[in-house]
């Protein structure tokens, strides 16, 4: 490969652990706002949902305007928002009367950003030119996990030795890394995901595939096995191990994020050794595991193991599914990414969504609805078997 493009997948890298900023960040200080604004639990939380609504909205409408504008100009454009959301978070509550429409404003800036990353830097990945683009993948979605894990970690560590009271100066710290990336990508080399004189597959060409289903499907899937347990990691951390909701909270979800990392680092390291479609049926049949062990094993110390094996298993998931529907269509361009991101979102969102349905409708055991959702990697099992068959037609 071209050295030069060395400096791309770095930047790509620092792309997802904005995405992790972006995503992890403002979810630390939602007792800060309740306590600071006198604003309704009830109405922070919807920022959660505004947040990744948004995002979901973002990756529709980036099919139609990405490859107009160009990959380099979307790119600048995500980390502009990412910063700016990140400032106004420190200044517009305090102007509007209402500062939950001060925090509104600002999570819908930034949520742009976020929606705008996910679309754009899997492409620019997968366009470079790498000689085992499986492996890149897989590295870097690594980094969101790493990101998560520094958000929380550097965060929390921050709050304590200089007081959440100082909240402001830590976002204008994380705002600096979507302002320093967004200068590198106005200088990295970036290749064309479509040869020349190509055009990308239109979303009706796309939606005629019926291989380009099952992707979604198991896109899907992938975000459900993923969020379906990580949203509930601290859960398992407290009444597993029997620590205070603070350890909980930073042990459960940050020891999610790092096995899943590690499995993602773990492909992108010696994924030239490893076959895709192996490593993934392998990971799926341990997050069916892993879903048994926290639906059916009375010990909450094995739920935690199981919610540790979740994370270790769902790892290859998200970028495995990216990768295969690349090598399957070379054409499918912007709007096959982009259609995929937004499955993945509608899988992150329908996981626990569908956990706590099923829980509820069991008489309110989350067990139970733990065993409901063992359907996603079941589903997901079935898709890759589906995508070999129909690859040999």
């Amino acid at each position: 490969m071209d050295k030069s493009y060395n400096k791309t997948l770095y930047a790509c890298f620092i792309g997802y652990i904005v995405q992790a900023i972006v995503n992890n960040f403002v979810p630390l200080l939602f007792l800060t706002f309740h306590s600071s604004y006198g604003i309704p639990m009830t109405q922070i939380t919807l920022l959660i949902a505004f947040n990744f609504g948004l995002q979901l909205f973002v990756d529709i409408l980036s099919v139609a305007f990405v490859d107009r504008i160009g990959y380099r100009a979307s790119m600048i454009l995500a980390h502009a928002c990412a910063v700016a959301g990140f400032v106004f978070l420190t200044v517009l509550p305090d102007m509007f009367g209402n500062a939950f429409t001060g925090l509104l404003i600002s999570v819908a800036v930034y949520a742009v950003g976020g929606g705008l990353l996910e679309v754009l830097v899997s492409p620019i990945v997968e366009a470079c030119p790498t000689k085992n683009k499986e492996k890149a993948m897989s590295l870097l979605h690594s980094f969101y996990c790493w990101g998560h894990m520094a958000v929380v970690f550097l965060s929390t560590a921050f709050f304590h030795l200089f007081g959440i009271e100082n909240w402001k100066i830590m976002a204008y710290i994380w705002a600096a890394v979507p302002f320093a990336n967004m200068l590198l990508f106005t200088k990295v080399p970036i290749a064309s995901l479509i040869e020349e004189g190509e055009k990308g597959l239109t979303i009706g060409q796309l939606f005629g595939k019926k291989i380009f289903w099952v992707m979604m499907i198991m896109m899907v899937c992938a975000g459900a096995s993923e969020q379906a347990v990580s949203q509930w990691a601290s859960v398992f951390a407290e009444t597993g191990l029997h620590v205070s909701k603070t350890i909980g909270d930073l042990a459960g979800p940050m020891l999610f994020a790092f096995l899943m990392g590690s499995a993602r680092a773990f492909y992108g390291k010696y994924g030239e050794r490893i076959d895709l479609d192996r490593f993934m049926v392998g990971s799926s049949m341990l997050c069916i595991l892993a879903y048994l062990c926290i639906s059916l094993v009375p010990s909450p110390v094995v739920g935690f193991i199981g919610c540790a094996l979740c994370g270790l298993s769902v790892g290859i998931m998200w970028p495995g599914v990216f990768s295969k529907a690349a090598a399957s269509d070379a054409k499918g361009g912007t709007a096959m990414f982009a259609l995929l991101a937004l499955a993945g979102d509608v899988g992150c969102a329908a996981g626990p969504t569908v956990i706590g349905m099923a829980s509820g409708a069991l008489g309110n055991d989350l067990k139970m609805g733990f065993l409901a959702g063992v359907i996603f990697p079941i589903l997901l099992l079935i898709g890759i078997y589906l995508c070999r068959i129909w690859d040999r037609v």
